[in-house]
């Protein structure tokens, strides 16, 4: 079946809405969620459920254990109840979410793009919760449809896989791999992060490398 961006951004925003906006919010409460995780969408493209594991956002891990979760393991702190965005994610600890924003904080910029935080002024998943919004800013403007431009999201995927290479001892076919390299949801060759050109690139990319032998023989 053909991958429908429009149907799983919608489907997927729908989710997120129900995990975030709870049916217990008095209806004031809901009308301003709503109205902020919409902005939210706007600005930070669709909901998603998981990272291509170049994505700034993730890329913070080790190189053995690839990730696509915003977790410890990335270099986040405090992490709770959590719903991720194109390029950014909010999570709603139990409390004041300092650690999550001084986490966030730490973290190594790449040329491209930097990652902050910030308490939200509107309530998400609980009234108990402090909801933080994460925010991956990209330092020149997206694709028209806010997926990434190929131009970043190659080099960013090279600086992943390249030193791979010092450790692999077997290469992982491109099905393996497309939901690492694509992010989630994705079809077979596009994604709610790339266009179809900039995956279609990303793949011809990793196929080279894989070819030259560098990763080992191919899995089978």
């Amino acid at each position: 079946m053909a991958f429908r961006a429009d149907e799983a951004a919608s489907s997927r925003f729908q989710e997120v809405k129900n995990y975030l906006v709870p049916r217990d919010f008095d209806p004031k409460q809901r009308e301003e969620a709503e109205a902020a995780l919409q902005e939210i969408v706007s600005d930070l493209g669709p909901a998603v459920d998981g990272y291509p594991t170049w994505h700034p956002l993730v890329a913070n891990h080790d190189g053995r254990h690839p990730e696509t979760y915003p977790s410890d393991r990335c270099g986040y702190i405090g992490l709770d109840h959590t719903r991720y965005f194109a390029h950014g994610f909010i999570t709603c600890p139990y409390d004041d979410g300092q650690r999550v924003i001084d986490s966030a904080q730490r973290l190594l910029e790449v040329p491209c793009a930097s990652i902050s935080a910030e308490r939200l002024d509107v309530p998400f998943y609980s009234q108990m919760a402090t909801p933080i919004l994460v925010r991956c800013k990209w330092s020149e403007g997206l694709e028209q449809n806010l997926t990434i431009p190929k131009r970043w999201a190659v080099p960013l995927m090279l600086e992943q896989e390249l030193p791979v290479w010092r450790w692999a001892q077997r290469a992982e076919t491109w099905e393996t791999m497309r939901p690492y390299l694509l992010g989630r949801p994705h079809g077979n060759r596009s994604s709610l992060f790339v266009t179809q050109e900039t995956a279609i690139a990303i793949k011809g990319i990793y196929l080279a490398m894989t070819e030259s032998g560098m990763f080992g023989p191919l899995k089978g």
